[in-house]
């Protein structure tokens, strides 16, 4: 039976995958979206996350389930940071564990884009200049 996990958080991010290695993981990937300082060619210094929390949870929840079907994981997670963040600080952080790499990277991949366009989670960016801005955290 697969694990799977999404959640928010207002603490700083763990590189430690929330699930048990099992004995017949081969591999195990993990992503970390980190706060640059710039965005669209403007100079960011921090970020706040906002999101619809039990909306997002059940969004969060459904795209990591489906990753794991779709890439036959055996166990993956999602972790999504919420409030102010410095510069340097890690926002979000996807595991994949599969039996192969291959599977593992793609779920990576697909889990962080299905959360950036499906979850309700925005940032408002602070610009050098002082100026802020909420923006949609997905692709345009």
């Amino acid at each position: 039976m697969s694990s799977l996990l999404f959640a928010l958080s207002n603490q700083r991010l763990d590189d430690v995958p929330p699930f048990a290695i099992a004995r017949r993981v081969g591999a195990l990937v993990s992503f970390a979206g980190i706060v640059r300082d710039n965005n669209e060619g403007k100079s960011v210094t921090r970020l706040e996350y906002s999101a619809y929390q039990a909306l997002a949870e059940r969004e969060g929840t459904r795209i990591v389930r489906e990753a794991i079907e779709r890439f036959d994981l055996i166990a993956a997670a999602c972790c999504h940071r919420v409030g102010a963040l410095e510069l340097g600080e890690v926002a979000v952080r996807v595991w994949a564990a599969a039996a192969h790499r291959g599977a593992a990277f793609s779920a990576c991949e697909f889990t962080i884009d299905q959360i950036k366009e499906r979850v309700p989670i925005w940032k408002k960016e602070t610009y050098c200049d002082g100026e802020q801005e909420w923006v949609r955290c997905h692709h345009p």
